[in-house]
């Protein structure tokens, strides 16, 4: 009896964005997405959501811990377009306005297994005082009509940003029938420490 080749691999991601360190902010809320290429599609899970309201602690705890499950499989055919996850941050301003306090992204972690990333958020800046004034004055900080556009390089290097916060993530990451299909995950991933945003490589 013939065994049939798989045509397509998955790609099972599970976990959290536990928490955020802003220092000059409270009581936030995120928004995320998945960001990937054309031959992948999600088979199941959300690709988007949004956690709650949450505060910092008493005393030195400085974050804010959401602890906002993630949980999304997707198939594809190829690694080109490796999902990442974008993430947005809001809080209210002086006037209660909701306003973006952060935006950040991340491809998920190649390899299989458990994961931990703190990626480094950033925000548009108004590109003079005048500006800067006017959307202070009406409530109307810069953002991005699309928070798609953070996993993406074009355009990015004429947009002014500035650096404001860390949020935190985990994953479970299993992957399925990708060997089968000539792709090789095994990394030295696994035995970097935990920290700051690695971007994933692959090897076919």
């Amino acid at each position: 009896m013939a065994t049939s080749n798989p045509s397509v691999f998955l790609l099972m991601i599970n976990g959290q964005i536990e928490e955020a360190n802003f220092p000059e902010h409270d009581d936030l809320y995120c928004k995320y997405c998945f960001v990937y290429g054309h031959d992948w599609a999600p088979t199941s899970g959300l690709e988007e959501g949004i956690s709650q309201i949450s505060s910092k602690g008493r005393g030195s705890v400085q974050s804010i811990v959401w602890n906002f499950p993630l949980d999304i499989t997707f198939k594809s055919t190829n690694p080109f377009g490796w999902p990442q996850i974008v993430v947005c941050v809001y809080g209210a301003d002086t006037f209660g306005n909701d306003v973006v306090r952060g935006y950040g992204a991340v491809h998920i972690p190649l390899t299989p297994g458990k994961h931990k990333r703190t990626i480094p958020m950033f925000v548009p800046e108004s590109t003079s005082r005048l500006q800067k004034f006017t959307s202070w004055l009406m409530g109307r900080r810069p953002e991005f009509t699309d928070p798609k556009v953070v996993a993406q390089g074009e355009g990015r290097e004429v947009t002014r940003v500035r650096s404001q916060g860390l949020v935190t993530l985990s994953f479970n990451i299993v992957t399925k029938d990708m060997k089968k299909l000539g792709y090789d995950t095994s990394s030295t991933e696994a035995q970097q420490p935990s920290g700051l945003v690695t971007e994933p490589t692959y090897t076919l």
